[in-house]
């Protein structure tokens, strides 16, 4: 690789860093395995149909319900603030008017090699839930934003969340309509309705795709991968755009928390202490509002299909809150400063996470069978890899710069060679380059 024009263009490292964008970071890519495993433990079509179909002990129940209440979605927007805080790390020398084009150019080209590494995720790992590509779309519109106000950063970051609160009733109450419709034909004795409302009732998985599924998991590689592929193509086609404009979004209002020092911990232990109650206060009841409907297993129309987004945001600002206000004290500081090491290299936790899951574990070869573990059973794996991830990143970050695919992302992006092996004895930060 050779040197471009933008040279004067380096790596945020050393003392620069903030350490708690480190630990936020760490925390939500290993919050992020607690909600992934299942997906490469166990039936997809079968646990999508019916949650209680693949386990439902006291200790399924409950570890389905903490997941599902604290950290499904809230992780996935803790990254998403990140990302659009990072972008304004990034382009800190872009803000004036006559701020350099070599920033925009790394910008885009970064971007777009992130998303060359998500294809990568989803077609050669064969995760189908990879959310890299994802944000790498939403970020190409996200730059032209980075000069606008926080306060009009929020509004239109919260548009997702308006967008379905405001449409998801009106399908709910047609929905709400036609099961009434159905409930009368039902009392009216009519078969064609008895059978659909006995399918609805049971959450019955589709028996095809479930068999699908199996024969993959019995076969080789190339089933196996198809698969993946198969449900990939699937969530693509339903949710791409979807999931492109909640990114986005609340990337946008990860612009307004970083322009306003709330992400990067330059507010005060009370501001912290009241942002964490009101996020919590309203998202996690909100979501167990949702989370107890949903467990009556009765067929109807939810709160969370208007709540829902509004609650993951709040619950999201309140995980944020509550890191910087533990970092604010001694003994929190120390207690998450073990996050740091994997928020400098979450880039590549989250490869290893999907190749040890896909690969290793769950694959038709793994070393543990796929399909027979339940909710509680996938957590305790996740807790388990979590551990073995922490421990890995901090040997890791004795010494070495960054993580190997931060390394590679980083000299692509920059067109030079980084830096990756830490000068012995140094902990600052300082180091030198590996020979090319």
């Amino acid at each position: 690789m050779v040197e471009t024009s933008n040279a004067g263009l380096a790596p945020v490292r050393g003392k620069a860093r903030i350490d708690v964008l480190d630990m936020l970071r760490g925390i939500a890519i290993l919050g992020i395995f607690f909600i992934n495993v299942p997906y490469m433990a166990a039936s997809v079509w079968t646990f999508s149909a019916d949650v209680r179909l693949i386990g439902w002990t006291a200790a399924d129940r409950d570890a389905w319900v903490l997941i599902n209440l604290f950290l499904a979605g809230t992780q996935r927007c803790l990254l998403e603030f990140l990302f659009g805080a990072g972008m304004m790390v990034l382009a800190r020398k872009a803000m004036t008017p006559d701020g350099p084009v070599a920033v925009a150019d790394l910008y885009y080209r970064r971007n777009l090699w992130l998303l060359a590494f998500g294809l990568f995720d989803v077609f050669v790992l064969l995760w189908p839930g990879d959310i890299l590509h994802i944000y790498a779309l939403a970020a190409l519109f996200l730059f032209p934003f980075r000069t606008l106000g926080p306060k009009t950063l929020v509004v239109l970051g919260l548009g997702w969340a308006v967008l379905t609160g405001i449409g998801i009733p009106e399908y709910g109450a047609r929905e709400y309509a036609e099961r009434t419709v159905l409930v009368q034909q039902v009392a009216q004795g009519e078969p064609a309705a008895l059978a659909e409302w006995r399918k609805l009732s049971a959450h019955v998985p589709d028996a095809k795709l479930v068999a699908r599924e199996h024969a993959a998991h019995q076969g080789g590689l190339l089933p196996y991968a198809k698969e993946a592929w198969n449900y990939w193509s699937y969530l693509a086609s339903n949710w791409l755009i979807w999931d492109v404009l909640e990114a986005f979004c609340t990337m946008l209002i990860g612009i307004a928390l970083w322009k306003w020092g709330v992400i990067q911990g330059q507010r005060s232990a009370r501001f912290y202490l009241w942002l964490l109650a009101c996020g919590y206060g309203f998202g996690v009841v909100a979501r167990a509002w949702g989370i107890s409907e949903t467990l009556s297993f009765i067929a109807g129309p939810r709160t969370l299909w208007i709540t829902g987004e509004f609650a993951r945001i709040a619950i999201g600002l309140g995980h944020l809150a509550l890191v910087n206000l533990l970092v604010k004290g001694r003994a929190g500081a120390a207690l998450l400063a073990v996050f740091k090491a994997p928020g400098r290299m979450a880039f590549s936790l989250y490869f290893l996470e999907q190749a040890v899951g896909k690969y290793i574990l769950f694959a038709p070869w793994g070393l543990l069978p796929w399909g027979r573990y339940g909710w509680a059973e996938s957590a305790l794996v996740s807790a388990i890899g979590i551990v073995l991830l922490v421990g890995f990143a901090n040997w890791w970050m004795r010494y070495f710069v960054s993580g190997p695919l931060e390394w590679a992302w980083r000299s692509l992006a920059y067109v030079r060679w980084q830096p990756l092996v830490r000068v012995r004895g140094d902990t600052s930060g300082t180091s030198r380059a590996v020979a090319a």
